[in-house]
């Protein structure tokens, strides 16, 4: 089912889902700012503009937030490595998605990160990360039929997602990212 608000005919279905948008785009800007222990429906509401009866409406709980954010988050990578080809474009596409390309795009990564770390101790956000999994695998196939190669591929993008949090300016650019995956995946420089 397509939740994109403007593809909903009925108005008032297509409220809620984009007010539901607003307030995952409030969350991520939350966490972007001031890290994901500190969102509450008070903070997401004052974010988002709303009275704080629209977050409980939407959402139960805080950890029911933070499962829509992820998933939204998981949504767009999901989408977006769908898109890319294969061959070595795919992987400088790949490299350009994992490096962080300035200020504001490290803010995104590190809000990212933080959400998937969560996942570690909120069983309802596992099944983003077993997704990002599968999309990771199917991307790589192409590359290698070598399973033990694809997770180590897979291991390292993911490694390489957290060090450009952790490294901020300091993170490894696009074109190094992508003579890595070359050479993970046993590919010649071109």
């Amino acid at each position: 089912m397509n939740t994109d608000p403007e593809h909903i005919q009925d108005g008032r279905r297509r409220k809620g889902e984009q007010r539901r948008q607003l307030l995952v785009e409030a969350t991520m800007r939350v966490i972007e700012r001031d890290g994901a222990g500190s969102v509450s429906q008070r903070r997401v509401a004052a974010e988002a503009g709303v009275p704080p009866s629209s977050v409980t409406y939407y959402y139960d709980s805080v950890d029911d937030l933070l499962v829509a954010t992820l998933t939204r988050v998981n949504d767009s990578y999901v989408e977006l490595v769908g898109t890319i080809g294969t061959g070595d474009e795919g992987l400088a596409a790949l490299a350009r998605i994992i490096a962080p390309a300035d200020e504001e795009a490290h803010a995104h990564l590190v809000a990212e990160c933080e959400l998937f770390l969560m996942a570690a101790r909120r069983p309802a956000m596992r099944t983003e990360i077993e997704r990002w999994s599968a999309t990771l695998d199917a991307f790589l196939a192409p590359y290698t039929t070598d399973t033990v190669q694809r997770t180590g591929v897979s291991n390292a993008i993911e490694g390489m997602f957290l060090r450009g949090a952790y490294s901020g300016t300091s993170a490894p650019g696009a074109e190094e990212v992508h003579r890595v995956l070359r050479r993970l995946l046993d590919r010649p420089e071109q």
